[in-house]
């Protein structure tokens, strides 16, 4: 006999722990292709042989192409009314993610030989079609956390079960890669990057058909626009998007955050390379100084509800600014020694991190009621990729600024794994002031910027119920007299 579901009020599957896992799949899927991202720059520099500064610049352009793309693909979104069996936001996503199946594996054919104007044209053309079907399963991701539940605490724990989504599709491959695409010498073997691209992007889509088999939409408000709605003004919605205090101290705090983790992954990559001289570690070095992540998650809803999510990210941040502060100031040896004395401080930077990434998404969704609490429309799609713009804004220029900041201390390419001493030395301490700056920047958006305290957001939630109460009241009346 099969077993029976659990309704809910409203007549949907009362939330649970499958809400959760499905979610968190997603975003499994998800970094199942972006985590190879951090490859890029060292399978281009380094196998392919493109100069540092070239590929400062290609980055640039394709990154500044990507951010505008997540906007162009929000305001379709939310402009998109035809009728769907499920969900439109679910219809997008099954579509990007067989797009994904070899988008990221199309970033990295091995073709060291062929001629640079050849390479530049691989480069481009393959970021190109990897970013959009990306877009397309990303930023419908994103906007799907606000419909799956209102309560602040149902979402929290979607907030944090996406970090888990995140982590694991991105402690995987970091943690087994680096034992496969390099060398003994240290240097990588471009090769089996491809054939990792594949295989990842098949795991991705199998994760991505598993969340949209399993997730039920519960919040309609808002999604499915009818005629009489206007066409998505994007200068509008760019608009109340700097006016969203919320939406905007959040992006802040993205920005701070990728800053640190793709600004600094070529950085970081090197310096295993070449001052601790043990690149094949450097993934379990990552993934173990992620622990304090995995150790609050368990904990974040039940934390959420009591002290708030911007009075925990807060105090994360200041974790992170210690910790970072550590690492620059500590003396860190290019031994074993060295190497526990980084995961220490990574262990404390990890906890700030992780105290904010796992309400991250949350804050979004608050921010976009948020955008209709003051605004009185929600758009969703507009507000999420907005934030996504500036986020891979961050993640574009980041790396390569970086890059050019490498290359004036001193890195070269062409040497691969084998840098001199003083610019391993350099690149320490660059990886140190990096990931200072990212915690001090999430301070800024999160501390400064973001109002929506426990107390605010409360206030915000009632208001809101009331309105849509009202409306839906409003909408049976006029429904009886027809």
């Amino acid at each position: 006999m099969a077993k029976q579901k659990v309704l809910d009020a409203n007549g949907y599957r009362k939330f649970g722990m499958l809400d959760s896992v499905a979610y968190a799949a997603g975003d499994f899927g998800c970094n199942m292709s972006f985590a190879l991202k951090s490859t890029l720059v060292i399978f281009w520099t380094q196998f392919m042989q493109m100069g540092s500064e070239l590929y400062a610049l290609l980055l640039i352009i394709v990154q500044v192409w990507d951010a505008i793309n997540d906007p162009l693909i929000g305001s379709i979104i939310d402009a998109d009314k035809r009728k769907y069996k499920r969900n439109k936001f679910l219809s997008y996503m099954w579509f990007g993610s067989i797009g994904l199946v070899v988008g990221g594996a199309v970033c990295f054919l091995p073709f060291p030989d062929v001629e640079m104007w050849a390479k530049v044209i691989i480069f481009i053309a393959g970021y190109v079609v990897w970013d959009a079907f990306y877009t397309i399963a990303n930023v419908p991701y994103g906007s799907l956390l606000s419909l799956i539940s209102k309560d602040p605490a149902d979402r929290a724990s979607l907030s944090a079960w996406r970090s888990v989504g995140s982590m694991v599709g991105n402690m995987v491959p970091m943690m087994i890669l680096p034992m496969i695409i390099y060398d003994a010498n240290n240097n990588i073997i471009g090769n089996r990057v491809f054939i990792a691209a594949l295989i990842m992007g098949i795991l991705g889509f199998i994760a991505f058909q598993f969340m949209i088999k399993n997730t039920e939409i519960r919040e309609e408000v808002d999604v499915k626009l009818n005629e009489e709605t206007p066409k998505i003004n994007i200068l509008k919605a760019m608009g109340n998007f700097m006016k969203n205090r919320p939406a905007v101290g959040a992006t802040v705090a993205a920005m701070g955050m990728f800053l640190g983790m793709q600004g600094g992954t070529a950085a970081v990559t090197v310096l295993f390379q070449s001052f601790f001289k043990n690149v094949q570690i450097s993934g379990i070095v990552q993934v173990f100084a992620m622990l304090p992540i995995i150790f609050f998650t368990p904990f974040a809803r039940k934390l959420v509800v009591k002290y708030g999510k911007k009075e925990l990210s807060v105090v994360g941040s200041i974790c992170s600014i210690i910790a970072c502060i550590l690492m620059l100031v500590i003396r860190i040896t290019p031994d074993m020694t060295g190497v526990l004395v980084y995961v220490v401080c990574q262990l404390i930077n990890s906890l700030g991190i992780g105290i904010y990434s796992t309400v991250s998404w949350s804050m979004m969704g608050d921010a976009i009621d948020y955008n209709e609490w003051k605004n009185g429309s929600r758009d969703e799609g507009t507000v999420y990729s907005l934030h996504s713009f500036f986020r891979k804004l961050a993640q574009g220029l980041g790396p390569s600024i970086v890059l050019v900041i490498m290359a004036w201390l001193g890195y070269n390419e062409y040497f691969g794994g084998n840098q001199t001493f003083l610019v391993s030395l350099n690149l320490r301490y660059l990886v140190a002031a990096l990931y200072l700056l990212s915690a001090v920047l999430q301070f800024v958006g999160l501390a400064l910027i973001y109002n929506l305290d426990k107390k605010t957001l409360e206030k915000m939630n009632a208001e809101l119920d009331e309105r849509h109460k009202a409306n839906k009241a409003v909408e049976v009346k006029e429904g009886g007299n027809e």
